[in-house]
């Protein structure tokens, strides 16, 4: 069988709203233009054996953070804790924790004299009982500003946003996912269907990264066919369906029901993270599925080899989002504030507005 190529940073999933004219414009032409700060699941509660520091950066990744703070803090960069990844090329706000160890807490006065070359600081200190872990997140508000976008952007904006509050937006993983011209998805292909080529990445940071950019591009792939077949808003039969605010998944035995239940976004389709633990849908949405799989011939125990960097999971398909839009600093210039859950991606959004002009810089972390 032919193996689907996909040298580019994956497949591309259709934008809903497509019949309305983009915003144009340019991003990121500074950090200061791509704001992220991170929605906590919860606040340190002043107490225990850990130390949470609420950072800010810019035009540093959060794993390079993550290893100064260890540096300076005199322990093991594993030691360090975060719920997610935020862009290199922006200004973003994150808690890291820390072992609140008497050695660590004789060196927090060097994280009040950063250089401006550290390229974050620490806004604040506080005790928790528990190290941060990833997934410890409710999701991300964002202030993006677009500049050189057309003269009449605000207005083509607000219209999108308004179509994107009544149809949710594609959970699609952005473009950053998958690495420069996608390869970290070519990396992670080879990896799961060759067991062989495991021995060769050493460093598990990488590993996982590659691995989990093979599954989010089988996971666009399903959803751009989806969208493509008119199925975006509606539930299917068998769907594994997600309650959007308690997260409890059930299969869809009533369609028509679902989907009425997905217009107030009470109910989201979840689509696949392939992985050899990973939760299956039933009928005509398990059918979908194990199509993706027979075109790139594996099956999920093909997953199996790779252990805990590939459980799997599920995903949903659509999210709701509120946005507002207003002028910008200069003429031509646009802002958008939103926020979104975690692990969805402020691009695929941006992508919606501008329909154009959303090319990211070659190294920057996944929203998350």
């Amino acid at each position: 069988m032919t193996q689907p190529d996909f040298p580019a940073a994956a497949d591309e999933v259709p934008c809903v709203t497509a019949g309305l004219p983009g915003t144009g414009g340019r991003i990121r032409l500074c950090p200061e233009d791509f704001e992220v700060e991170e929605i906590p699941a919860y606040e340190p509660c002043g107490e225990g054996d850990h130390l949470f520091l609420w950072t800010e950066k810019r035009g540093r990744t959060t794993r390079e953070v993550a290893q100064t703070l260890a540096r300076i803090l005199g322990i093991d960069t594993r030691d360090v804790g975060c719920a997610g990844l935020k862009d290199r090329n922006a200004l973003t706000r994150q808690y890291f924790s820390v072992p609140a160890q008497s050695a660590v807490l004789g060196r927090l006065k060097d994280l009040d004299c950063l250089p401006e070359s550290a390229g974050f600081r620490v806004l604040s200190k506080a005790r928790h009982v528990n190290k941060l872990k990833t997934g410890h997140l409710r999701g991300n508000r964002f202030r993006i500003c677009i500049r050189g976008a057309l003269p009449d952007a605000v207005e083509r904006a607000s219209a999108i946003l308004a179509e994107l509050a009544r149809s949710g937006l594609p959970n699609a993983f952005g473009a950053q996912r998958f690495g420069r011209d996608g390869m970290n998805a070519v990396r992670g292909r080879s990896l799961v269907q060759k067991p062989e080529t495991v021995r060769a990445v050493r460093d598990r940071f990488l590993r996982r990264i590659c691995v989990s950019a093979y599954q989010s591009l089988l996971f666009n792939r399903l959803l751009a066919r989806r969208m493509a077949d008119g199925l975006f808003g509606q539930a299917l039969p068998g769907d594994l369906m997600k309650k959007l605010d308690t997260g409890g998944l059930f299969i869809c035995e009533d369609a028509p029901e679902d989907s009425r239940r997905m217009e107030t976004f009470a109910v989201a389709p979840t689509g696949p993270l392939f992985g050899h633990r990973m939760m299956r849908p039933a009928g005509e949405a398990l059918a979908r599925e194990d199509a993706i799989l027979a075109e790139e011939g594996i099956t999920l125990e093909s997953f199996r080899h790779l252990k805990g960097d590939a459980e799997g999971g599920r995903r949903p398909l659509r999210i709701p989002v509120a946005a507002s839009v207003s002028p910008g600093p200069e003429a031509g210039a646009l802002c958008l504030d939103f926020s979104l859950p975690k692990g969805s991606f402020a691009t695929v959004l941006l992508r919606e507005v501008m329909k154009d002009g959303t090319e990211l810089p070659a190294l920057a972390d996944e929203d998350g």
